[in-house]
């Protein structure tokens, strides 16, 4: 891979994770309880999970956690992970089943390791109405990052 080309991905993973992070917010916390389902509420999550991480109390700290994530994490794991996996075991795979899997890991990983194992919450938040919130708003960042991802064709392997 060239220099630029691996400008180009970086360029597009970040703009893959600001499209795919607004979108989940928008859907987590705007059309969500528009239609009569519960509201998400990332920030304060992230901020639970710092404050026991490190004893400190900052919605701040919580907030950049969340837009670091949906900026560069969520968006490294799909071009380091799970595309370049799914292409070495299954390539004739669309990209839009990985991507559905994957918004299913990333449910999982918020929900379970994060807000419970880390922040000690119920597991899943208790399979209440920000459960099921929490699972659609995963899914659909993944797809929209994923489709941005492959649309500029940013991915680790061929």
């Amino acid at each position: 891979m060239t220099e630029q080309q691996t400008d180009s991905h970086i360029y597009t993973m970040l703009a893959a994770g600001a499209l795919a992070t607004l979108a989940f917010d928008s859907y987590g916390q705007a059309i969500s309880p528009l239609i009569g389902m519960s509201k998400l509420a990332p920030v304060p999550l992230a901020t639970q999970t710092i404050q026991v991480l490190t004893g400190l109390r900052s919605p701040e700290l919580g907030y950049l956690l969340h837009v670091v994530t949906g900026l560069l994490f969520y968006p490294l794991g799909w071009y380091l992970i799970a595309r370049p996996v799914q292409q070495r075991i299954m390539p004739a795979l669309p990209w839009i089943m990985t991507a559905l899997v994957y918004g299913v890991v990333l449910w999982i990983f918020a929900l379970y390791v994060m807000a419970h194992l880390v922040a000690g919450n119920p597991p899943f938040l208790g399979f209440t109405g920000i459960t099921w919130v929490a699972l659609i708003g995963h899914v659909l960042f993944a797809i929209v990052a994923a489709w941005i991802m492959e649309t500029r064709q940013a991915v680790l392997i061929r």
